[in-house]
C-alpha cells in the first residue's frame, strides 16, 4: 500500500504541512514511520480522512470557480467495480470526484483506494490519471 510523507499528504488535502503536522500530532489521522525514518501516512487512512474532512467543510462557504479544463490532484477515496462498469471517487482537498468509467480502465490504471490520482474535468466528463 502506498504511504504518504506529511508534506505529500498536506498537498493532496489542500492545506499546509503544519496542518497536517498538527492535525497528526493530535492523533486525527495515524502515522508511523518509514524505512528512512520519515513519518508517513499509509495511503487508505488518508483516503479515510480526507472524506472525513471534507464532509466537515464547505457549509456556508462560498463555491469555487474554475474554468472546464481543470486537473484535481488527490486520492482515490473508493472503487465500485461491476462486471464491465466503474466508479472511482477522487477527494481533492474540499472537491469530490465521481468518474464513471470501464472496469477494464480501472484495472489497466491500477487503481486502488488510497493511491495518488488526477481527476481531470473537461464539459461534463471527468477523466482519471494514474499520478
Amino acid at each position: 500500500m502506498q504511504s504518504y510523507t506529511i508534506g505529500q499528504a498536506a498537498r493532496l488535502l489542500g492545506v499546509s504541512p503544519d496542518t497536517a503536522r498538527r492535525w497528526a500530532d493530535a492523533g486525527r489521522v495515524a502515522t508511523h514511520r518509514d524505512e528512512s525514518g520519515r513519518r508517513v501516512i499509509d495511503g487508505r487512512s488518508l483516503a479515510a480522512f480526507a472524506v472525513e474532512i471534507a464532509q466537515g467543510e464547505g457549509e456556508g462557504d462560498d463555491p469555487s470557480y474554475t474554468s472546464a479544463r481543470n486537473a484535481f490532484p488527490g486520492i482515490v477515496t473508493a472503487i465500485k467495480l461491476g462486471d464491465v462498469a466503474a466508479q472511482v471517487t477522487i477527494q481533492a482537498g474540499p472537491h469530490r470526484l465521481v468518474s464513471l468509467l470501464t472496469r477494464e480502465a480501472v484495472e489497466e490504471l491500477g487503481l486502488e483506494v488510497g493511491m495518488r490520482a488526477t481527476a481531470r474535468v473537461k464539459s461534463t466528463s471527468v477523466h482519471i490519471d494514474r499520478a
